[in-house]
């Protein structure tokens, strides 16, 4: 799904916060401490008495009032304070096509898809090889990835695994993920990484998933191990995270999971399935929120969790602190919004560091996880529905209580116009009225063919019934219904592609373009 709001979103969690450092090194360490020496960690305000356990008590009404005012399916929510899980329940339901009842009851086990939650954990991932020595946060992707190009051979030879991870590689935004929707797999798409022009190198945030998954497979070759094995190996095993998997075929075959669920004119439906593995790495965990306190008690224990060191903090310290300037500051007073190595790092309005992320999938599932080390807490909250703001509402209001004793934000109004932009559709037609008198089209016959397209590969367009029909890729497979002219309309429904979404395909001779996929000026196909 479209998530160049997730830096917004970000700076909303924090109150207006979260930007980068240069030459993110390995080998950082704590400030040390003397008798003489101030400590380095003075909040700027104590946190008001019992402030975590007050918070906590107030979950289970926040959650139900979510639960009620948006109507989405099923939702879990844990907490982690002090090394331990203080809070893990769920809400609603896996699947509103089943019965009610506690078969189809979400609970804290119930695995969720994670989205875009999973670039944190991935991050631990890498943070662990780093820690090992098999890869360093500077690695050139193509010292790993030999075959990996990007459109500038200065800007290949020299983008890191950290590049990619913060993205500051200059590949635009969301480089690939339309490939993805027409079924390319992850070798197909980042090698075609290739083909989109460069931003200016390491001076530029545009987030990608390709290119985050780009600088995780870099890590997986060098540890000569398939990505979601890696992971497995080195994070999930170690923290007994036992459902948490980057394989969709791990989550389908889960019997307590919580399935995807579309909105579609106001409704909830789980019509249709999204399988990640392309961009795995990026996008495609999935995860109970048991599991998940497992990692954010060890990300809140520096790398440490039930007292074995899982991740060198060394190593972990660079992903959780300011990489890249996620959210410019639009006015002198407001604090500046940061992304570290698969972290949003902001500045909360308590001024305490918040490390966050959010996940959306436009076919069912909307996570997020905050988590204030300075106050040793941290939430996950992961839903099955089309994104609408509900888990990051729910984990800052329950951040404002954390700080301030109560609810200082309308998070609800602020979140929910956040996504009404990422969930408008796309597409030049759409909310348009074809004409009321249009041109006619050409005979049927003199459209039919094959229209080759070297970076999204064939259209093939046929004909049966006296209706016109558009393929490309494997998943791509609609009719085209005439509109004006030489001009017809298609609409579809992809994780890029919301309801509503109306595209144009326009013949002129041997040429065929289409807008939806014209955006880099690579959307012209020719027989």
């Amino acid at each position: 799904m479209k998530l160049a709001v997730l830096a917004v979103l970000s700076l909303l969690a924090a109150g207006c916060g979260a930007g980068p450092s240069s030459n993110p090194t390995t080998t950082a360490s704590p400030p040390s401490q003397s008798a003489d020496t101030p400590p380095p960690l003075v909040p700027a305000m104590p946190l008001p008495e019992g402030a975590v356990d007050k918070a906590v008590a107030k979950l289970d009404g926040l959650a139900e009032e979510l639960m009620t005012s948006s109507r989405i399916p099923g939702m879990a929510v844990a907490v982690v304070h002090g090394g331990k899980t203080v809070y893990a329940k769920g809400f609603g339901k896996k699947d509103l096509t089943r019965p009610d009842g506690s078969e189809n009851a979400v609970g804290p086990d119930t695995v969720f898809q994670l989205a875009s939650v999973s670039k944190s954990l991935s991050a631990s991932v890498v943070a662990h090889e780093v820690g090992v020595k098999t890869v360093d946060w500077n690695t050139p992707i193509v010292s790993k990835l030999p075959w990996f190009a990007l459109a500038d051979p200065a800007v290949t030879s020299m983008v890191s695994i950290g590049d990619m991870m913060s993205h500051r590689s200059g590949l635009p935004d969301h480089a690939g993920d339309l490939l993805e929707d027409l079924g390319d797999d992850r070798r197909q798409v980042l090698e075609k990484l290739r083909d989109y022009p460069l931003d200016p190198f390491r001076i530029s945030y545009a987030y990608t998933n390709f290119g985050f998954t780009a600088g995780a497979e870099a890590t997986a070759a060098a540890a000569t191990r398939p990505w979601e094995d890696l992971a497995s190996d080195v994070l999930f095993r170690p923290l007994g995270m036992t459902t948490a998997s980057y394989r969709f075929a791990d989550y389908a075959r889960r019997p307590d999971r919580a399935i995807g669920h579309i909105r579609i004119d106001g409704t909830y439906r789980p019509q249709f399935v999204r399988d990640a593995d392309a961009q795995a790495p990026a996008g495609g965990a999935s995860a109970s929120v048991t599991d998940m306190t497992h990692w954010l008690a060890m990300v809140l224990g520096n790398g440490t969790y039930e007292g074995r060191q899982v991740v060198d903090p060394a190593a972990l310290l660079p992903a959780l602190t300011p990489q890249s300037v996620s959210s410019p500051a639009t006015e002198p007073a407001m604090r500046t919004g940061f992304y570290g190595f698969g972290f949003n790092v902001g500045t909360t309005s308590a001024a305490r560091t918040e490390l966050s992320h959010s996940g959306a999938f436009e076919l069912g599932a909307g996570t997020n996880v905050l988590i204030l080390p300075s106050a040793d807490v941290a939430i996950v909250a992961l839903t099955n529905a089309t994104p609408t703001g509900v888990p990051e509402t729910l984990t800052a209001e329950f951040a404002d209580l954390v700080q301030f004793g109560e609810i200082r934000q309308d998070w609800r109004s602020l979140y929910a116009k956040a996504f009404e932009k990422i969930d408008a559709p796309t597409g030049s037609l759409s909310g348009k009225q074809p004409p009321a008198d249009p041109a006619p089209p050409a005979p049927l016959a003199s459209y039919l063919g094959t229209y080759r397209n070297d970076f999204w590969g064939p259209a093939i367009v046929t004909e049966g019934d006296g209706v016109l029909k558009l393929r490309i890729g494997a998943n791509l497979d609609v009719p085209l219904r005439h509109w004006d002219g030489n001009t017809f309309a298609y609409d579809f429904i992809t994780e890029n592609a919301p309801p509503g979404t109306v595209a144009s395909a326009t013949f002129d001779g041997p040429r065929l373009t289409l807008d939806y996929y014209n955006a880099e000026g690579k959307g012209v196909f020719t027989r």
